[in-house]
């Protein structure tokens, strides 16, 4: 299989195939993301005839008669075909839909066992596709696409420079639930900034309530000497939210969510770990974090998130 760079994936996607169509983002202009600097363009298609090479060699690999042998001589299961694939790159959803046809074809084609497509998408993307284009998508098989919409607080999204604002994270949402294609929210715990924590959640929460996506996975903001946001704190023009402001957000933000969703930390940033369904574990997970805020050290915190070396 043919990987440019780092491979991100959200960690629900451990199960499925991660198939490369595009490397880098389209955007790149975030404050706080370091996630594509080691790549030395900023946006690159992958060839098609790459694609289905790793298709190819995905299909060969479920197909090899040698494996199907041993597995039956040890007693177990053959190796199945994939049920889902996921698209590797920051932003794959901006691809033009005659690629992304093209690409759950030869999906299709390969991997018969394939069941759904997924892939990050940015806001963006999706306001860049008619409505019947979003619609053709989903009967190819697009649905669970992984959105970074970060905050649903103004002021943040505009100082990060992520390209769109509150009422855009509504409509496009509402867009891609009417084409029938359900969607994951990456909340970014601590973009509002030092003394704005527990405002940011609430403004998130009212924007998120007015969605319905199937999961919210939260990842608490670390900043490196290589992003634009150190750059800015250098400057004096922003200040990073300590580590207990960072979980009386996220508490905040739990304890104004109205929608029923699956809550969780997702990935290393974070300095506590948490998850469940809203509403039904909301006291359990507040309780958690509740007790985190009481007996916690900032410093013990911190030196965590200091010692992060990358996400």
């Amino acid at each position: 299989m043919h990987y440019t760079g780092t491979v991100w994936r959200p960690p629900y996607e451990a199960g499925s195939l991660l198939l490369e169509v595009a490397a880098g983002c389209t955007h790149h202009r975030c404050k706080f993301c370091t996630l594509y600097s080691d790549l030395p363009f900023r946006y690159r298609l992958t060839p098609l005839e790459t694609v289905e090479a790793d298709l190819r060699e995905a299909q060969q690999r479920i197909n090899d008669p040698l494996a199907r042998l041993s597995a039956q001589l040890q007693g177990i299961s053959p190796l199945a075909g994939p049920r889902r694939v996921f698209l590797v790159g920051a932003n794959p959803f901006a691809l033009h839909l005659d690629r992304l046809e093209a690409i759950a074809r030869k999906i299709r084609e390969y991997l018969p066992s394939c069941e759904s497509i997924g892939c990050f998408s940015r806001v963006t993307d999706v306001a860049q596709k008619e409505d019947g284009q979003l619609r053709a998508l989903r009967a190819l098989g697009f649905d669970g696409l992984s959105i970074g919409v970060e905050t649903g607080d103004g002021e943040a999204l505009a100082f990060m420079d992520k390209g769109y604002g509150p009422e855009d994270i509504v409509r496009q949402t509402r867009r891609l639930d009417q084409a029938g294609i359900g969607y994951n929210f990456m909340y970014l715990t601590g973009i509002s900034g030092r003394g704005r924590g527990t405002e940011g959640a609430r403004k998130s929460a009212a924007v998120f309530n007015r969605t319905n996506p199937k999961l919210i996975g939260s990842s608490m903001l670390t900043v490196y000497p290589e992003s634009g946001l150190y750059q800015e704190i250098q400057a004096g023009r922003w200040e990073e939210e300590g580590e207990l402001e960072k979980i009386e957000e996220l508490k905040t933000l739990l304890e104004h969510l109205e929608i029923p969703v699956y809550f969780a930390t997702l990935g290393a940033s974070n300095v506590v770990w948490v998850e469940g369904a809203l509403p039904k574990e909301r006291d359990r997970m507040i309780r958690y974090l509740e007790e985190v805020c009481r007996s916690g050290s900032e410093a013990d915190l911190r030196r965590y998130r200091t010692t992060l070396p990358h996400l």
